[in-house]
């Protein structure tokens, strides 16, 4: 408690000019009188009677009196140095201007899924060891033994991490922030604040650190180490004030000849409505132009998680870096499965399909090297892997300090230009085709589609004897792809692990009650499952390509069951027909090629056909089959000067194609796709490089030209043009079928 006085003028004395403050003092003395006290003490009138504590005590002279009282001590700003430093302290002065102070707990041990297994192995092997020292017994051998193969598996684990699995590293709580690595590679740190413009955005840090006696400067983003932290530094995600305080550093830095250190570890740019209104693109793109410009080496190291620009906007340097377990992708796996496959439980085939990884970006070259770290991640060894960083970094700043500024911005500028694909110096060839988006000509479409259905709807339907092998194999094809795409549809839909169960199920069901029917409650899972994945189908706009290929494998099913019925039956009625009468079938259709050819039959021929018919109506009706009627098949056939004319046509058609392939050099990729196809080269490279080659070809026909030809001999041949649209005269083939 502290002491004070309020004084006003001289005291108030009587006539005999006694000092009666005294009495005050004395009535006071056994308690804290506080300023509400006195507030609350109430006068009346001019008597100066205190109603409340004084209590009858009486100052009749009001002019001057003396108050002493004591008042509660407030709560000192919490500055970031201590009063009691040491006044001999020689270094570490600057330490005390970070706020950034060691945590008072130790973070908690955090196991990852993949790593339970070891966990749960290294545990047992503790308690092996802490039986063996109560027994006694020397099992030392055996336990080293237990060791050496968790060691092995360990090392194992972590060299075949999947893209999810380092990502989680990328991600976990006790990862070293970069403060941490800041801190841990620099001599002197001082941290700077604001964007000049009244804010300071704790998501990123900036500030000046020395390290072998040279000084940098440091830019990051700064993730908390507890929930605390994490929400004051909003999780390292950046609003445009933080963006525009980096921005300012890089200023100051190129000014100073300052070269710059960034480190990225961001989920993403904060994309909340005031970010957007404040202007996040613009700050993140003032930011990429910026960096383009700075004539300073600049040196990025990816420390966690890279998200889109929110991560670019202080990554455009001249060498990137990644730690092992670090990522940096366009959008988070979760939010690409979900996109894609309308649901975040495809995230691990998404990270797969992103190319996330450290070892990815660096094979893509994108990255400029791999930073090692130890085995289970940075935060086992945060220090050893601040130090591997710190390695990094000066060999980069050595390598870059030896070309002047013009060397230095072409160096960054041809850096992001041969991400792309561009090489300098190199002209682009104008007619070369470029991966990029698919062109929608070139894309399936509904009626492409019912065309390849009516396709092998005909194949199926022309069908003699053996089944075509390539029908059977486009058939198989299509099942294999509905597979897939069921399978890809189950995991979008979170139905795969319900699926997986039931399947276990079934099997296990299966070998018990191999004859008994199925189970009721195992039978309601299936209509569960299946309901719940036929609901999710049904919904507009959703898998519409599995949609489009169930109904034509439904169709192509039914086709094929028609198809089997329909030799069923002509079986059937073969081994009902006698002997006699199928040499007397062969009599008539004789008599329908003469008929047919326009020779003369004669009249006792005619009446022995009429008898063979109406023979072989009885026999199809003993085979319970109605005859409707009977109809005469019309054979479209050619005069002799039309088929000579289809043959100049079609040696048109030949030498018209044998001279696109020779002015367009692919007669040496059709050789290559001869070779391939002897080779025995997978069905889909064939189809990619087949269909590459009549896009060229076609590209180049006189197609037009060829389709009048081919209607001229149309008309003459008298076909009706659902004929010549069904393939029997095809300007794009050259055939006559």
């Amino acid at each position: 408690m502290t002491t004070l006085s309020l004084i006003s003028g001289n005291c108030g004395r009587r006539n005999g000019g006694e000092d009666h403050g005294s009495e005050l003092l004395h009535r006071f003395s056994g308690k804290d009188l506080f300023a509400s006290d006195l507030l609350r003490i109430s006068f009346r009138r001019g008597d100066g009677i205190w109603s409340k504590d004084l209590e009858g005590h009486r100052i009749r002279n009001r002019n001057k009196f003396r108050v002493t009282a004591k008042i509660k001590k407030g709560k000192q700003y919490d500055y970031p140095w201590p009063h009691d430093i040491d006044p001999n302290i020689s270094s570490g002065h600057l330490s005390y201007l970070s706020h950034f102070k060691p945590l008072t707990e130790k973070p908690k041990q955090v196991t990852l899924p993949f790593e339970k297994p070891l966990v749960d192995l290294e545990k047992k092997i503790t308690e092996i060891r802490r039986m063996a020292d109560e027994t006694g017994l020397d099992f030392s051998d055996q336990i080293a033994a237990l060791e050496n193969k968790y060691q092995q598996a360990l090392k194992d684990l972590y060299k075949h991490l999947t893209p999810i699995q380092r990502l989680s590293i990328a991600r976990h709580p006790n990862r070293p922030t970069v403060l941490d690595h800041i801190l841990n590679i620099t001599e002197k740190w001082v941290e700077l604040h604001g964007d000049r413009a009244g804010y300071d955005d704790p998501a990123i840090v900036t500030g000046i650190g020395s390290m072998d006696e040279k000084s940098y400067m440091f830019i990051g983003h700064q993730k908390g180490r507890n929930t605390k932290e994490n929400i004051a530094r909003n999780f390292a995600m950046p609003t445009p004030h933080g963006y525009r305080k980096a921005l300012r550093m890089m200023k100051y830095a190129d000014h100073h000849g300052f070269p710059i250190i960034t480190f990225v570890d961001t989920p993403g740019a904060f994309a909340d409505l005031k970010s957007e209104e404040l202007g996040q693109g613009e700050a993140i793109a003032h930011n990429l132009r910026t960096m383009f410009g700075l004539k300073v080496p600049v040196v990025t190291v990816v420390t966690g998680e890279g998200g889109s620009g929110g991560a670019l906007a202080i990554a455009c340097s001249n060498k990137l870096f990644m730690l092992e377990n670090s990522a940096f992708y366009v959008a988070s796996p979760e939010a690409c499965a979900a996109i894609l496959w309308k649901s975040s439980q495809a995230a691990p085939k998404a990270a797969e399909k992103l190319r996330i990884t450290a070892q990815e970006h660096y094979r893509l070259k994108i990255a400029d090297g791999v930073i090692p770290e130890p085995l289970g991640g940075a935060h086992v060894d945060p220090a050893w892997t601040s130090q591997q960083i710190k390695i990094t970094i000066t060999q980069a700043i050595k390598e870059l300090e030896n070309m002047n500024t013009e060397e230095l911005l072409q160096h960054r500028r041809l850096k992001f230009r041969s991400i792309g694909g561009f090489q300098e110096g190199i002209p682009v060839e104008p007619k070369r085709k470029r991966n990029m988006k698919p062109s929608e000509v070139n894309m399936p479409k509904a009626a492409d589609i019912e065309l390849e259905i009516e396709n092998l709807k005909k194949k199926i339907l022309e069908a003699k004897g053996p089944s075509d092998p390539i029908t059977t194999q486009a058939i198989e094809k299509l099942k294999k792809d509905v597979d897939k795409e069921m399978t890809n549809a189950f995991i979008s839909m979170g139905l795969q692990e319900k699926l997986e169960s039931v399947k276990l199920e079934l099997s296990k069901a299966s070998k018990d009650t191999s004859s008994q029917p199925l189970n009721r409650n195992l039978k309601e899972k299936v209509d569960k499952i299946m309901q719940e994945f036929n609901h999710n189908l049904s919904q507009p706009g959703a898998y519409l390509g599995l949609k489009q290929k169930l109904e034509k494998l439904n169709l192509v099913s039914m086709l094929i069951e028609k198809e089997e019925r329909k030799q069923k039956l002509k079986a059937e009625i073969n081994q009902k027909v006698p002997a006699e009468l199928k040499e007397k079938m062969e009599l008539l259709k004789n008599a329908e090629e003469k008929i047919s050819k326009g020779e003369p039959v004669d009249k006792e021929l005619m009446e022995e056909v009429e008898t063979v018919k109406k023979e072989l109506v009885e026999v199809l009706k003993s085979a319970n089959l109605e005859v409707v009627g009977v109809t005469k098949k019309n054979v479209v056939t050619a005069p002799p000067e039309l088929k000579e004319k289809i043959e100049k046509v079609n040696t048109e058609i030949y030498e018209e194609i044998e001279r696109v392939i020779n002015e367009a050099g692919i007669s040496g990729r059709i050789e290559e796709l001869k070779a391939g196809i002897a080779k025995g080269s997978s069905s889909e490279d064939i189809e990619k490089a087949e269909a590459k080659i009549k896009e060229e070809i076609l590209a180049t026909l006189d197609v037009e030209t060829l389709k009048e030809k081919v209607k001229s001999l149309t008309v003459e041949l008298d076909l009706p043009e659902e004929t010549v649209a069904e393939g029997e005269i095809s300007a794009e083939n050259g055939k006559f079928q």
